[in-house]
């Protein structure tokens, strides 16, 4: 039997940017909505799943480079915000890549021992023929992805496919839709289990309209991600939600104290 010491663990949400945009760019279609356009804000997050037995990190944010150069705001530099949610490189913790967009690979030369994981359907695409067209390039870095190539050839990443568990208590699942490998992690916390949607779910109204957002690989599999997270929750085996971008993703949780004051917030207690 798993102890609940080994299976349960602390969410930490974290953000490290953000820009202001309207609602017409960032949902599909928006017009066919027959609603009024507006502002509204989009933050930048990464995810820290942590116990007293492991660190996962899931995404590592953007670089300054793909920042400025799409417009976003840089609040505090990836690497700083991880040395004060204290995650240490040097332990090399584990680094699960939920999507391979350059605001979710940023940084991964930051964790140089780390291993990676990543759904295989997402890293073949962007090593196939699809990953140079105009709708699906503007989202990576080419630098990006070849340090990702490079970690590969380093045997350094782990596949999975449809789902794994990462650890006792955490799953990775690939939903599909906002990319061809798009994937949610499953964390059991003392508040129960928590979803982090990254980019299945942008924003908490794109699951409460069923709205798709405007970067989307398949229309299809984006509704159906919808469909199945709403039923997850409904059906009680998830508690929480985490969306990917929503700026009222940090308000809906614990915040932190400290120098991460105002900028963290997290789910569950340490046991």
């Amino acid at each position: 039997m798993t102890d609940v010491a080994s299976d349960q663990y602390v969410v930490t949400i974290a953000r490290h940017g953000t820009r202001q945009t309207t609602r017409s760019d960032v949902f599909l279609n928006y017009s066919l909505y027959g609603e009024a356009d507006g502002p509204i804000g989009m933050d930048y997050f990464v995810w820290v799943i942590r116990n007293a037995e492991r660190t996962i990190v899931v995404d590592t944010g953007y670089s300054r480079r793909g920042a400025e150069s799409r417009g976003r705001d840089v609040l505090i530099e990836v690497p700083d915000l991880f040395a004060k949610l204290g995650v240490d490189p040097a332990s090399a913790p584990l680094v699960v890549i939920s999507h391979a967009h350059y605001d979710h690979i940023g940084n991964l030369g930051h964790f140089p021992s780390s291993r990676f994981l990543i759904s295989k359907k997402e890293f073949d695409f962007w090593n196939g023929p699809h990953a140079g067209k105009t709708l699906f390039h503007h989202s990576v870095e080419d630098s990006e992805l070849d340090e990702l190539r490079a970690i590969h050839a380093a045997n350094r990443v782990d596949f999975f496919e449809d789902s794994v568990q990462i650890a006792p208590g955490v799953d990775a699942i690939e939903v599909g839709g906002h990319t061809p490998g798009q994937a949610v992690v499953v964390v059991n916390t003392s508040e129960g289990r928590v979803l982090l949607a990254s980019d299945a779910v942008h924003y908490y109204e794109e699951l409460d309209a069923d709205r798709p957002f405007v970067s989307v690989a398949d229309v299809v599999e984006m509704y159906d991600a919808f469909e199945r997270i709403r039923r997850l929750v409904d059906s009680g085996e998830i508690a929480h939600v985490v969306s990917g971008h929503d700026p009222a993703t940090l308000e809906r949780f614990t915040p932190a104290q400290g120098e991460l004051a105002g900028i963290a917030t997290t789910i569950g207690v340490s046991g």
